[in-house]
This record gives C-alpha cells, structure tokens and sequence, in this order.
C-alpha cells in the first residue's frame, strides 16, 4: 500500500522548507523526484541519483514548458505535480505589506497571486495537459487554513506597540482560497483522463518562530502546537499513491483542529 516507488513526482518550491521535506521523504520511499524553483539554493542537500533539479519560473508558462520537455526526455511524463510553491510574510516581516488592508500595495497583490494562484494555474495547464494526455496522473495543490477561515489578529496582537501593527498580507488568503476551487475546476474537468487533483490545506509549522509567536499562536490551536514538518508527509503519500484513486476535487485539511473551532 502507499507505494511510490519510480513514480514521477515533481514539486514547485523545492528549495523551501516544506519543499525540502517533500522531496527527501519522497526520494526515501522510492520515487524519482524533480524539484522546480526559481534559484537553486545549496543548503538543498539532496545528493540522490534520483533528484534532479530544474530552474524554473512558474509565474512563465514558457519556463515551466521547457522544464517539462527537460523531464520527458529524461524520465518521461510526471504522475505527480505537487503545487507547493508560494508566498507567504511571517510575523518577523515588517513592511508595508503587513500593515493595515487600507494601505495594503497593489504591487504587493499582484506579486502574491503571481507566485500563489497563477503559478499552480500555469503548472497545471502545462504539467495537467501532459497528464491527461497519458491517462493518468495526481495534481496536489497546497493551500492553507487562511484560505478557509480568516486569519485571526488577536495572534498578532504581540506586534503592536501603538507605532507598528502586523495584519496577515490579504492576498495571501485570497490567494490560498482561489486555490481551492481552482482545484474542483481541474478535477471535474480532467476525471475523464484519470487525473485527479485535490487540495491539501495546512497550518503553520515550526521553524524557530520566536516565543512570542509560539505562544500566541498555539493557544489557538486544539491540539496547542505547531505543526513539525514531517506531520504533511502522510497526507502528501495518500495523495500521491494509487490509494486516493477515488478521490478527486477534495480538500483535506491537516490543522491541528484549528478550523475546528
């Protein structure tokens, strides 16, 4: 059960931290893995004769094409696409866009539902057609807990000091919410070419975020932590092997129970 083994598996993102996570457990279990960013990053520490890495930009359709004609020769056609990629502004973030809706950067809007929405809309179009060309294939299109519920500002409440506030970008929820019918979209319209594409929606994970964060944060959620960036793989596995073979158009959503309350 589980198994891909050999299975063709590439992740946007790859040099982030979710990105890497991804891509080692899938490389463990036997998969041949190409990860797509825009950079390459050195810290990747990926040295496997079954990753293979790709420049790419998955805001340009012409980048990702030339990414896929680049795996075909070498491995052949995907069977798995996971749209990890994005953007995100931490609470460590301190710039215009963390400030209030009022003043929120159109530039700052379009840079987010670039990388956020366009680029799994783009990945999609070229990875999902080759896909359904083949008969067969698994889209899964990460999102978040933002793109269900609005994010809370009493998290954030630390931030504030009567000079400086901290509000969650908006179109990091916009974005992270058009992904999830998107998502329903593709699976209607690829089911006839056993694609199937659902939507995995997480909550934060830990990455040395400051006490003060930690603390706000996890009283939020029912189980009173932070996710460990391990705790996705299982989700990512189902999703990816041929025992989610009757699911499509879903959402499975892995949050500690936050949007449980």
């Amino acid at each position: 059960m589980f198994n891909v083994e050999n299975k063709i598996i590439v992740i946007t993102g790859v040099c982030g931290q979710m990105g890497r996570v991804y891509a080692k457990f899938f490389l463990k279990n036997g998969a041949i893995v190409i990860g797509l960013d825009i950079s390459s990053n050195k810290k990747l520490d990926l040295d496997n004769k079954n990753f293979f890495f790709v420049e790419t930009d998955i805001t340009n359709k012409k980048s990702i094409t030339k990414a896929l004609e680049e795996i075909k020769q070498k491995f052949g056609i995907p069977e798995v696409l996971i749209n990890n990629a994005g953007l995100d502004s931490p609470p460590e973030t301190n710039s215009p866009e963390t400030g209030r809706f009022e003043e929120y950067p159109e530039e700052a809007w379009d840079r987010v539902l670039d990388v956020n929405l366009k680029g799994i809309f783009l990945t999609s179009q070229i990875f999902g057609e080759a896909m359904s060309q083949n008969k067969k294939g698994s889209i899964i299109n990460v999102s978040s807990i933002y793109g269900l519920v609005s994010p809370d500002p009493k998290i954030y409440d630390y931030k504030n000091n009567g000079m400086n506030s901290f509000y969650k970008p908006v179109a990091y929820s916009a974005s992270k919410s058009g992904i999830l019918n998107l998502t329903k979209y593709l699976a209607v319209y690829w089911a006839k070419d056993n694609v199937r594409v659902n939507t995995l929606s997480i909550s934060g994970v830990f990455n040395n975020q400051d006490e003060e964060f930690l603390e706000s944060y996890c009283s939020r959620i029912p189980i009173g932590r932070m996710a460990k960036e391990d705790e996705y793989n299982g989700a990512m596995l189902f999703l990816a092997s041929d025992e989610s073979s009757y699911m499509t158009g879903s959402n499975l959503i892995i949050d500690g129970g936050w949007t449980a309350i």
